[in-house]
């Protein structure tokens, strides 16, 4: 928009000394952190080459033992060779054109642009497929989506520390390592953790009295023996104010990316240059006792 001129005043009138400028810089997306590369199993991944590729994961036996006493008969075992089988079965994909003229005459590089964008949402469709897949393979499921007689907590229930000391009971108690544990949340319990009334400063929390959580870093720190994510890629529950956490250990999934790559190919129908990308993956619950998920009422 022009700048406004004095009654009267014809000294440059078509205004054309005030060009438009757009600008080079440009506005992007807010992006979500990818979750799903930390807390899953990426040892598989270099066995998998292309679509429908299929690793089978041998499982270790279950030895059962029995009392013995001298002279007495043993009874032998005979070991089974199960398996578990990870295979690239999920695939996602998009692709723009960029006509030639528009790309000589835009003021921004809209192909890397794009691309740019294109790439971070497979990414995003990659977290919501894996994440959806952990929960519904989830071992133990406490509470169920909208329930009325779900724990929760809130300004008056129960404080968010004691639902992780809870998800550490019930890890404790099918014998997985406490090693490696993780704890996956969406931002509504992460704002419940950080009140006033949680216990983050505590020392006897965190284990560490020179832990970063006193620097505010929340998701950098171990709590209740949990490494801590933030995602918004759970799907929504079918009631409001219900939300889900995931908690586990590394091992309970794997996961395979067997293609990811862009392409450029020019149009046959027109001047334009079509970009599009690819995005193979599988994903396996491979351990579903080491893997939980439990439905939350937040007030």
């Amino acid at each position: 928009m022009a700048i406004s001129k004095a009654a009267g005043y014809d000294n440059l009138p078509s205004g054309n000394f005030l060009p438009i400028i757009y600008s080079q810089k440009v506005q992007k997306f807010f992006r979500t952190a990818s979750v799903v590369e930390d807390i899953t199993n990426t040892d598989y991944a270099g066995e998998i080459e292309a679509f429908g590729d299929t690793v089978n994961i041998i499982k270790e036996p279950t030895i059962s033992v029995s009392s013995y006493t001298r002279g007495g008969q043993i009874n032998i075992q005979n070991l089974a060779d199960d398996q578990l089988q990870l295979t690239v079965d999920q695939a996602n994909a998009f692709a723009f054109k960029v006509d030639d003229i528009e790309e000589r005459q835009s003021h921004v590089n809209f192909e890397a642009l794009a691309t740019s964008s294109g790439a971070y949402a497979l990414k995003d469709s990659y977290d919501e497929n894996v994440i959806a897949a952990m929960v519904s393979g989830a071992g133990t499921t406490i509470g169920s989506d909208g329930s009325g007689t779900d724990t929760g907590f809130g300004s008056s229930e129960t404080d968010p520390l004691e639902i992780m000391a809870n998800a550490s009971k019930r890890l404790h108690g099918n014998d997985v390592p406490f090693e490696n544990r993780w704890f996956l949340a969406s931002p509504e319990f992460y704002e419940a953790l950080a009140s006033s009334s949680s216990k983050l400063l505590d020392a006897s929390v965190t284990g560490d009295a020179a832990s970063p959580l006193r620097n505010g870093r929340v998701m950098d720190g171990i709590i209740q023996g949990f490494r801590c994510y933030m995602t918004n890629n759970f799907a929504a529950s079918s009631t409001s104010n219900y939300f889900k956490v995931l908690f586990g250990h590394m091992s309970s999934t794997a996961t395979a990316n067997a293609i990811a790559k862009t392409e450029v190919v020019r149009d046959p129908d027109s001047f334009a240059d079509i970009v599009r990308g690819l995005h193979v993956f599988g994903r396996k619950v491979l351990r579903s006792e080491a893997l939980m998920v439990r439905h939350l009422l937040i007030d």
